[in-house]
């Protein structure tokens, strides 16, 4: 880490974009602690549980005609289960149901919210997967049993196919199901937002909202050009393989943290973005051009879009000269006025406080003063 990443955080000048629905403000504050600017857009709701008609409907469904097995795979949707079932006066009901089935628990975490509820699991496996579970179910013999599912957002690959061929009959428990968020518009700025490469990295912490943000790209029309951006400019970060998914199904890199975790997630950023971010000796200066800033000897210079767009277009080619043509198809919504890139030139010297280290070259355009001695290493490649 450079002296100036402790004085600035890491990820100054760098601008990170959340799709996340829950736990996003605790993402958010994870990355600008460190100096990110954050654009937030819900990719997703979660329906409320007091409100979902599907899981009241499936709550009754099981009291009347009970299940052999049940299955809780995660805490708070076995507990926002049972809270919901007390809303609608039919918790009792279904305590008593699940005391008097098999309720196999997915991990250490569900039993615990099983046991406060005043239950007892039948079995838990040791290690959280939902493929021991299977493993026992199958064992054990499951045609003509029927097992209850509470599921949980995302859908399991493969298990309920796995039972049903194995001649079981399985009832999904629809607990937190996901939708489209209310307001869109945050979620097409977004979107926007990587396509125009406003963004270095983007986080996903569920498939689901992977999933939801490809296809409202798609809706609009603008999946390639999305797609282009993140294989080749903007980061895609993603919490573990699972949430993955859907982007590497459509060809997309991504990285991930090796404990699944929001603060690993926000630490491979730390390392990743500034790894990609180009230091260059410049008239005398160490410049290191970042997202929507530059650092100029460890100071942090943040830069208007107009600004960053010329800077990254001379950057490309250190030393050597850029037309004003060239320089002026590389600003964002730019006309045929030759004369908006001095205007954008002006403010970019201004906001980089060293005037020195962008050369006018008359009459043929502007170049980065690379340092002489710099030429061999830099010689724009």
């Amino acid at each position: 880490m450079h002296d100036d990443d402790a004085q600035h955080g890491p990820l100054a000048g760098f601008t990170v974009g959340v799709t996340a629905a829950r736990r996003a403000e605790e993402l958010g504050t994870l990355l600008t602690r460190r100096g990110a600017a954050v654009l937030h857009a819900p990719a997703l709701r979660i329906v409320p549980l007091a409100d979902d008609r599907e899981l009241l409907a499936a709550t009754e469904e099981l009291v009347a005609d009970p299940p052999d097995v049940v299955i809780a795979t995660t805490a708070i949707g076995f507990r926002g289960w049972v809270e919901a079932a007390e809303g609608w006066g039919i918790g009792e009901r279904l305590l008593d149901l699940l005391r008097g089935t098999e309720l196999l628990a997915r991990g250490p975490k569900v039993k615990g919210a099983i046991r406060a509820a005043g239950l007892t699991e039948a079995w838990s496996p040791q290690s959280e997967s939902m493929a021991e579970v299977l493993d026992r179910l199958l064992q054990e013999g499951v045609p003509g049993r029927r097992i209850a599912l509470q599921l949980h957002g995302e859908p399991l690959p493969g298990f309920v196919e796995s039972l049903r061929a194995a001649g079981a009959e399985v009832v999904g428990v629809p607990v937190y199901r996901w939708m489209p968020p209310e307001d869109i518009a945050p979620l097409d700025r977004l979107l926007d937002a990587t396509v125009a490469r406003g963004l270095d990295a983007l986080t996903f912490t569920s498939a689901p909202a992977a999933a939801s943000f490809l296809k409202r790209a798609e809706g609009r029309g603008t999946l390639p050009e999305l797609l282009d951006a993140l294989n080749h400019d903007v980061v895609t970060a993603c919490v573990g393989p699972v949430t993955a998914l859907p982007l590497q199904a459509k060809g997309i890199d991504t990285v991930q943290p090796e404990r699944f975790r929001l603060g690993p997630l926000v630490q491979v950023l730390c390392t990743r973005l500034p790894a990609r971010a180009r230091a260059l000796p410049v008239a005398g200066h160490r410049v290191e051009i970042r997202g929507h800033a530059v650092l100029v000897d460890g100071a942090l210079h943040p830069v208007p879009p107009a600004g960053m767009a010329l800077l990254h277009t001379l950057a490309r080619r250190p030393g050597w000269v850029v037309s004003r043509a060239d320089l002026l198809r590389a600003l964002p919504g730019s006309g045929t006025d030759e004369h908006a890139v001095e205007t954008a030139m002006t403010r970019l010297r201004t906001a980089l406080g060293a005037p020195r280290l962008i050369q006018t070259v008359v009459k043929r355009g502007y170049r980065l003063a690379l340092d002489p001695s710099a030429d061999t290493k830099y010689d724009g490649s």
